[in-house]
């Protein structure tokens, strides 16, 4: 008599082959070259709105040093008079920002110009390549 054990059975082991590993890097791989670009479209897109959102701050302090001064800060005196004191502004009841400038999302520092090319001060950022104009991350983004 022959029991089911021993001859003619064959052992099973869990686990996977390695084409099924292959497959499935394969489809990853597939994935990522789809998904990966919308993806980093999209990071750009938001280091352009967050330096609107940004700019849009800036200018509201400085209408809040214009209110208290009588005028808004000179070229010169650029946007650390939002946090620092300059010698000539009678009235400065700052700080008007509760922390340094911030850098543009790029790391570089606000463009400031009182009086402004598109009113009455422009704060504006160069974008990603930090030269004047440009497209998609690259584009310039002021207040105007």
């Amino acid at each position: 008599m022959i029991s089911g054990r021993g001859r003619g059975t064959r052992r099973t082991s869990a686990g996977f082959t390695l084409m099924e590993l292959l497959v499935v890097l394969a489809i990853l791989g597939l994935l990522m070259s789809l998904v990966g670009p919308r993806v980093l479209n999209q990071l750009g897109g938001a280091k352009t709105k967050t330096a609107a959102i940004q700019i849009k701050d800036l200018e509201q302090s400085l209408e809040m040093y214009k209110l208290d001064v009588g005028r808004f800060p000179s070229t010169s005196e650029g946007l650390e008079a939002l946090v620092s004191k300059p010698a000539s502004a009678a009235g400065w009841n700052g700080p008007y920002l509760k922390s340094a400038v911030p850098l543009d999302p790029w790391n570089r520092e606000y463009q400031y110009k009182s009086p402004g090319e598109h009113g009455e001060v422009d704060i504006f950022t160069y974008g990603q390549n930090g030269t004047p104009g440009g497209d998609g991350e690259d584009q310039d983004v002021g207040n105007w």
